[in-house]
């Protein structure tokens, strides 16, 4: 039954030399037309999965970002970084709790299309953040999002090829690339940018560029693979840290630890023991905090300045740097 404001109203004079005057206040007051709900968030942050550290990361980045700005965050995610139907059917459920700015990352370039043009009709902003929306098939559907924020992940995938060609040397040699997911185009990037690199320099082969879907027990079966096809094999490119490791004990199964390099990508915490213990050589480590909190600011401040939801304007391109980690000497 909805309450009247009037009798609420009403009921509060009646109380107000009572201890319980203010309550009183505070229950009528919530039930006026057009009041807020002060514990409501105003932004939702979907990722691709908690079940990785590099996304655990995103998500404390955005969280310590939105106590430091008073601000309510809420995160969501989807089981694994191939349940597209499962993220999917979060972000429908998140349009339907009354957020006006949601942040995504999309486990595929055109997998969240059609839910964020229904978001862009209901006047609720998106931001993009990690892998890209595909920008024309976006634009075609008829949606939008104001600003994607990503490392730039091309450089990534060239800053791993140019150290592993540093360390191995002028002679040179063959080399082979773990990619990600087949059409991720983070991954696609990365394997780009390395292989770019690689086919500079004149006396470096790559032999082989295959993907294993950002899975570690997959990477360990096609680096096995790679390895028996390519006896004199001298590193491997992992476009993520998860299945580097797996690369990595590819490389240690064949008993050819310190003969094969290995590097992997994000500056996952395994990640970094392992290149503190001289397993893996380097990783390529992204902001992935950071990528959190300033996808977070920007959510802000698309909510504050409330832009144009045009979907003939290009989005904001925000990058977020890199680092090579290697062991401290």
């Amino acid at each position: 039954m909805k309450k009247n404001p009037s009798i609420c109203l009403r009921s509060f004079r009646l109380r107000l030399r009572l201890p319980t005057a203010a309550t009183a206040l505070f229950t009528c007051w919530a039930l006026l037309p057009g009041a807020v709900n002060l514990a409501a968030a105003d932004y939702a942050l979907i990722v691709k999965t908690l079940a990785n550290p590099f996304w655990v990361a995103v998500s404390d980045g955005a969280k310590q970002e939105a106590k430091l700005k008073g601000v309510k965050v809420d995160i969501f995610a989807a089981s694994n970084e191939e349940d597209i139907q499962g993220q999917q059917r979060l972000l429908e459920d998140v349009i339907n709790k009354g957020y006006k700015v949601i942040g995504v990352a999309p486990i595929t370039s055109v997998s969240l299309i059609q839910a964020i043009v229904k978001a862009n009709k209901k006047g609720i902003y998106v931001v993009n953040i990690g892998e890209q929306i595909d920008p024309g098939e976006l634009k075609a559907a008829g949606g939008s999002v104001v600003a994607f924020l990503s490392t730039d992940d091309r450089a990534v995938g060239e800053k791993a090829a140019k150290f592993l060609m540093t360390k191995i040397g002028t002679d040179g040699g063959d080399v082979a690339i773990i990619e990600g997911k087949a059409g991720n185009s983070s991954g696609d990037a990365r394997r780009d940018g390395a292989a770019d690199a690689f086919k500079v320099a004149r006396n470096f082969r790559l032999v082989a560029s295959l993907p294993a879907d950002w899975d570690r027990a997959r990477a360990l079966d096609v680096a096995t693979n790679i390895l028996q096809r390519n006896p004199g094999l001298k590193a491997i490119y992992a476009a993520n840290d998860t299945m580097a490791l797996g690369a990595y004990q590819a490389v240690r199964n064949a008993n050819k630890q310190g003969r094969i390099l290995v590097v992997g990508t994000d500056g996952a915490p395994e990640a970094l023991d392992s290149v503190s213990r001289d397993e893996l050589n380097a990783t390529v480590a992204q902001d992935s905090a950071a990528l959190g909190a300033i996808g977070l600011d920007v959510m802000i401040e698309t909510l504050n300045t409330k832009p144009p939801m045009n979907p003939a304007l290009s989005p904001r391109r925000i990058a977020i740097e890199s680092r090579l980690v290697t062991k401290a000497k």
